[in-house]
């Protein structure tokens, strides 16, 4: 008898406690809607948001909009029909999105921008980013090293390629590069031979990689056929990859003809090959799994009433309000450090980069 009720107690107590875990483990939906999948950095951002959601007890709704403007608009409502509790959002197009995020609002709703900016609504109530005037900062610095600019070497030839116009993200690296860069301009140290300068001339629509090939195609034609190009300011691995391409064929990456500098970002996996066979010469590490963990402590912070963490309330006016953002540290990655940033973090495998 007493062994039955011991019994039935124990098997009472187990189900108390998995009915309680059940309980802490649903918090509710999380909306996650990411731009594309024909980046590899968009992928590991999506996947490490599930993880961390997952972590903390939430069920992630993870939708990518296949850089497509009307079918991310028609997720992001579908979330908030489906009775997401916060949205998570890597906009397309940052301007896009108001009407969406209004239906958000009336329904209690609250919305993070993720790595990129979302314009002209009122309604975005966090920003989660790394800091990316840096980021340009960083992939400036790379060029002026390598050329030895600060030695005063020079003068050297240079062309300059900008991120999506519609991506906020896009003018605060291309500003963040011209802090370093144009004061070198201005003394002649580097000459942008096609006088191509300003995100309305350099700018890159969707990080294509194809756009970026062809135009660094019709530079090396048009202005390049006497001359050499020491060095080319590209925002994102996926663009460098194209600008390779372009001046490999026609003749750079040899002993006679060396590649010039060539910048990048995310450190996806073709161009830290490409960085160990000489051709890409840096890249900018952002660490999409911090910036997920940050993403989903803002998650937790607003569903209990607690203000979350934040440590810029300046940088990124939207045109409507200053969005309180956190913001991370980019990292500058080349042959160097390669190893100790990317492998020694856990981020990549050795097997995937040999």
């Amino acid at each position: 008898m007493t062994f039955t009720r011991s019994l039935h107690a124990g098997l009472l107590a187990a189900a108390l406690t998995l009915a309680g875990h059940a309980v802490a483990q649903d918090k509710g939906t999380i909306g996650v809607s990411m731009p594309t999948k024909s980046s590899a950095r968009w992928i590991s951002d999506g996947d490490s948001m599930v993880k961390v959601l997952k972590e903390k007890g939430y069920k992630a709704d993870l939708q990518y909009a296949d850089d497509d403007i009307p079918n991310q608009l028609a997720q992001v409502e579908n979330m908030i029909t489906k009775g997401a509790k916060v949205l998570v959002i890597a906009a397309i197009d940052g301007t896009t999105l108001s009407d969406a995020l209004q239906k958000a609002a009336d329904k209690g709703v609250k919305v993070i921008a993720y790595d990129r900016l979302i314009k002209g609504s009122k309604n975005v109530d966090y920003y989660a980013t790394f800091d990316n005037f840096q980021v340009g900062v960083l992939q400036a610095q790379s060029i002026e090293k390598s050329l030895r600019l600060k030695e005063g070497k020079g003068p050297f030839n240079i062309e300059l390629f900008g991120g999506s116009p519609d991506d906020n993200n896009a003018f605060f690296f291309y500003d963040g590069a011209l802090s370093v860069l144009k004061p070198y301009i201005d003394k002649g140290k580097l000459v942008v031979r096609s006088k191509q300068m300003g995100m309305d001339k350099v700018g890159t629509l969707r990080w294509d990689g194809a756009v970026a090939q062809a135009r660094m195609d019709n530079l090396l034609s048009a202005y390049y056929g006497n001359a050499r190009v020491d060095a080319v300011l590209s925002p994102y691995d996926g663009l460098s990859i194209g600008i390779l391409s372009s001046l490999k064929g026609v003749g750079y990456g040899t002993p006679k003809q060396p590649m010039p500098v060539v910048t990048g970002q995310d450190a996806e996996v073709p161009s830290v090959k490409s960085m160990l066979r000489g051709e890409q010469t840096s890249t900018v590490f952002k660490d999409t799994r911090e910036l997920a963990k940050v993403t989903a402590n803002m998650i937790d912070a607003m569903l209990s009433g607690k203000k979350p963490e934040i440590n810029d309330t300046k940088t990124y006016n939207n045109g409507v309000k200053v969005v309180p953002s956190y913001l991370l540290k980019p990292v500058s990655v080349d042959v160097s450090n390669w190893q100790a940033v990317l492998i020694g973090s856990g981020y990549y495998k050795e097997s995937q980069i040999k």
